[in-house]
């Protein structure tokens, strides 16, 4: 028998009182969350028919077959999709970062006023949809537009030529896409910085990669960590942009998975490639929040 608030109450009336006040949250997550990843996990090391149907059968043909192993022999035709997603990720949130830093420094100046009308003009492309933007992009980078007549000017395409498909314009539409989810996260850090310790450093005599090492980057790292997981997580396997703006020939892991849950009906073989994305996303939040704590115990 405990006292608690005034009240005797035993252990069993505490467990009975704190399932049904996080019942219905832990059900939600069970059917909506655990069960679809229970799911993916079984079906993952399933077969698949001749005919396409599934084979409830254990194996782990489907995930020697992502590292290149197939009864042909060894291709690294998967591994260079997975590599060429993760290069694609990586660099879209570096120059994300690059690129909203000082963005986020430039909005936090302003005055109150215009910081909501900025803050709302850098989050408005987010209230359209993903694909509409990506077409927009296509007709921006088409033939008929002024960035492909400068780019055929200056000798980088054919005259009469486009923008898109390429890889540049995949990397352009990746980036004007997470731009947003890169700044906003930024912004809010540096709006609250306590610039006191910014003068602290100055009056040390340090410079300015040694202020901003040790009087503003370790205040921002909230906003830098959360920069980093919103950008680098949904590139990883962003596949519309890649699918639109590549032309269909910029395949990433996202669009190999689309593929197998499509046209090619191999259901086992997707899973276990979104299975493999999934546990690498669980590994780079790890590495990303234990990066952020020691970075900000410093």
């Amino acid at each position: 028998m405990r006292i608690i608030d005034g009240k005797p109450t035993t252990r069993l009336k505490q467990w009975i009182t704190g399932l049904a006040l996080a019942g219905t949250g832990m059900l939600w997550l069970v059917c909506f969350l655990a069960g679809p990843l229970a799911a993916i996990g079984a079906l993952a090391f399933a077969q698949r028919g001749d005919y396409g149907e599934l084979i409830w059968q254990f194996t782990t043909d489907n995930f020697w077959r992502m590292l290149g192993y197939t009864s042909f022999g060894w291709t690294p035709d998967h591994l260079w999709i997975i590599a060429r997603s993760i290069i694609l990720a990586g660099v879209t949130t570096v120059l994300c970062l690059l690129l909203g830093f000082p963005l986020a420094f430039w909005v936090a100046a302003r005055s109150p006023s215009w910081r909501t009308l900025l803050l709302a003009l850098v989050m408005l492309p987010t209230c359209v949809n993903l694909v509409i933007r990506t077409y927009a992009w296509q007709l921006i980078l088409g033939a008929n537009a002024p960035p492909s007549w400068i780019a055929a000017w200056c000798g980088f395409i054919d005259p009469g030529g486009s923008l898109y498909p390429s890889s540049g314009a995949v990397y352009l539409g990746m980036i004007s896409a997470m731009l947003p989810f890169a700044a906003l996260p930024l912004y809010t850090s540096v709006e609250r910085l306590d610039w006191s310790l910014v003068e602290a450093a100055r009056d040390l005599y340090a410079g300015r990669w040694a202020t901003f090492r040790h009087g503003i980057l370790p205040q921002v790292m909230p906003g830098l960590v959360a920069a980093t997981i919103l950008t680098a997580i949904p590139s990883l396997g962003m596949f519309v942009v890649s699918d639109l703006l590549g032309g269909a020939k910029y395949m990433l892991i996202g669009n190999l998975i689309q593929q197998q849950f499509g046209a090619a009906s191999d259901w086992p073989f997707g899973a276990m490639l979104g299975l493999s994305l999934i546990i690498a996303t669980l590994a780079s939040l790890a590495v990303l929040i234990r990066w952020g704590q020691q970075e900000g115990a410093r």
